[in-house]
């Protein structure tokens, strides 16, 4: 399985090059993501046989042949047609004389120990094999990886949807520029084509291509535009795909200048800067134009902290913070956002005040070596993790009952296979601290939801030590099966039908 690791990008520019840079990238490796549908498969044909805009200074032109290079990607998602699709892939790339490389991953799999969907899953895994692949190749033909090029066959027709998709789902001029024509070294040279345009050049040549039949399934939010909203729109107007392209440029090349004008900004208002705190000018940033002032938040909010997931209302509550002078608010991941002294700070969540984070093994009953499974927390405390067979004859629920009973919450008894814990291979659980928007079911309110702070409160737990509470996972990104010492969420628990428990136990470390 690929090394799979978000990509971060600028948005792309369409300015020529200087003359002489297309020399350069003359011998570099092309890498052709093809599914095996019909955009991919007239992609594939179209590089080999005719001319494409790859964004390297030479317009419209010929890719030599010995640069391609096809990658096909199998979810495992589909049991046959997948293979078939890799099979399909597999001749047609050696039908143009073209080297194909083939990835499996069980994407399933993988969405489910990230605590994501699927379709996000398999897009990284996808951008994640083409970078190595490029990266591979770049390196036997001798050529700088970023003169590679990986091609992608997105059409006006996925432009289209996806600008809608990002606007149901609420977004800003990035989100509704929508697929840009190139991001770093992935370039789209098919979005001024419409998906129809394609099939019709594959008829026309006898070209057979595959149908994905989940591509019709409306429960997914793309297939729902596709077969529902768009067939509205173009009903009004016929060429709502062309126009919307367009408008994705205009926003496209708009959204590049802001981003050139907040970072001139960003680094106006910097003030001080140190590993995980950044400081501005909050009394200059107050009197920034508010879509300068969003993007220069933003940019601070991730040079302290990478990996959080913003949303509109997390700027919005740090500008409402530099509106007033003064406050203090807690963001994704633990980031922390005050005005004092007319600077606005942000500050990554301290070294050591989670006082655990890190995985906690649950070894297999395969496993005779290691009955038990702990993670040290760094404040003296243990958490432990083992599995236990259901005597026969006994009733899980009630093993669970007198088990909390006799550890005082201190320890439970969970249903193993909920917890995504194999009986003899066992498994991994995430342990962090709470974070903000974490919900979970807690034991005893029937399936109802809460959120986790609102847990930490009923529970009387103070402000200052709720980040000492360990809160254990199905994967860092997956869902709370106990908060420690607290409660276990419901979807956890013990049912008639458990043969497989999971003990968990929270102690005290033993200096003596």
């Amino acid at each position: 399985m690929p090394n799979v690791s978000k990509r971060y990008g600028t948005n792309e520019s369409r300015f020529e090059r200087p003359s002489g840079h297309h020399d350069v990238e003359s011998g570099a490796p092309v890498v052709l993501m093809v599914s095996g549908g019909a955009d991919s498969t007239a992609l594939l044909w179209l590089a080999a046989n005719s001319t494409l805009d790859i964004d390297d200074g030479r317009g419209e032109a010929r890719i030599a042949r010995e640069r391609l290079h096809v990658l096909h990607v199998n979810h495992q998602l589909r049991g046959l047609d997948a293979e078939e699709d890799e099979e399909f892939v597999r001749g047609l790339a050696d039908r143009f004389g073209i080297p194909c490389t083939v990835i499996r991953v069980d994407v399933a799999a993988l969405a489910s120990e990230r605590g994501e969907n699927m379709e996000n899953a398999g897009r990284e895994v996808r951008y994640a094999a083409a970078a190595e692949l490029a990266n591979r190749l770049s390196e036997e033909l001798g050529t700088p990886r970023s003169a590679a090029r990986i091609l992608t066959a997105h059409t006006a027709n996925d432009r289209a949807e996806t600008f809608f998709m990002n606007a149901v789902r609420g977004t800003g001029p990035a989100g509704l520029s929508s697929i840009p024509r190139r991001r770093n070294r992935i370039v789209r040279p098919l979005l001024d084509r419409t998906h129809e345009d394609l099939c019709d050049l594959l008829r026309m040549r006898g070209i057979v291509w595959r149908e994905d039949d989940t591509n019709s399934d409306t429960r997914y939010l793309r297939s729902f535009v596709r077969h529902e909203v768009m067939p509205v729109i173009e009903r009004r107007n016929p060429r709502v795909i062309s126009s919307l392209s367009f408008t994705c440029d205009i926003l496209s090349d708009e959204d590049a200048y802001m981003t050139q004008v907040s970072a001139r900004a960003y680094r106006d208002l910097l003030r001080r800067e140190s590993e995980g705190m950044v400081a501005l000018d909050a009394v200059r940033l107050a009197a920034t134009e508010v879509a300068i002032a969003r993007r220069v938040v933003r940019s601070a909010l991730l040079a302290v902290c990478p990996a959080a997931r913003l949303e509109a209302r997390h700027i919005a509550a740090v500008l409402t913070l530099v509106a007033a002078g003064h406050g203090s608010a807690t963001l994704p991941m633990d980031v922390d956002a005050r005005v004092e002294y007319g600077l606005l700070f942000i500050r990554a969540a301290a070294e050591g005040q989670d006082a655990h984070q890190g995985w906690l093994e649950v070894p297999g009953l395969a496993d005779h070596d290691e009955k038990t499974g702990s993670l040290e927390l760094t404040d003296g405390r243990r958490l432990t993790a083992r599995l236990v067979e259901v005597p026969a004859g006994s009733r899980a629920a009630d093993l669970a009952r007198a088990h909390a009973l006799e550890w005082e919450g201190l320890s439970v008894l969970l249903d193993a296979a909920a917890c995504g814990i194999d009986a003899s291979l066992g498994g991994l659980l995430w342990v962090d601290s709470a974070a903000p928007g974490d919900v979970l079911c807690p034991f005893g309110m029937h399936g109802q939801s809460k959120k986790l702070s609102d847990l930490l409160n009923e529970a009387k737990v103070p402000a200052a030590d709720r980040a000492k509470v360990p809160i254990v996972r199905t994967s860092p990104r997956g869902r709370v099966v106990w908060v420690a010492g607290i409660r276990p969420d419901e979807r956890a628990c013990c049912q008639p039908a458990s043969k497989l428990l999971l003990e968990l136990s929270f102690t005290m470390h033993n200096h003596g």
